[in-house]
Order: structure tokens, then sequence, then C-alpha cells
């Protein structure tokens, strides 16, 4: 199985310049699973991109490769 955390920390680092401050949580409500992004405040325009796509693609990635637990993934961005 894929691990989700490590996934989506790997992804946001690769993008961020402050790759250490970059943090992800995971928590479980019922059937779905919250992914919870944290990055520096300065790195917080390159996480969402114009308009929202960097954003958008990190979720879509996310929850494509999540599709195998057959839960629904959630990912917040802070």
């Amino acid at each position: 199985m894929i691990n989700l955390t490590l996934l989506l920390e790997d992804m946001a680092r690769a993008i961020v310049d402050n790759p250490a401050e970059v943090k992800v949580t995971e928590r479980i409500e019922g059937d779905d699973v919250v992914l919870t992004l944290n990055v520096a405040e300065s790195d917080m325009g390159m996480v969402i991109g114009k308009h929202g796509n960097i954003a958008r693609a990190l979720r879509t990635i996310t929850k494509a490769a999540g599709k195998l637990s057959e839960k629904k993934i959630i990912v917040e961005i802070r």
C-alpha cells in the first residue's frame, strides 16, 4: 500500500523554498482520511499556485494514489 502521507510530503518538499518546514499529519474521520499539509507561511503561495492549480494537482495525485484504500482522501493545506 502507498504511504499517502509520505507521498504528499515529498511532492510538497519538491516545490517549496523551506522543505524542512513541510509536515503532513493524517487523521481518520469515519470512512475519510484527512491529510493536513503544513508549510511555512512564505511557501503558501508556491503550494497553492496560480488560481489554485498546484493545490488542485497535489489533491488529485494524492486522491488517485489513495483509490486502493477505498477511503475518501481529503487534503487540507495550512
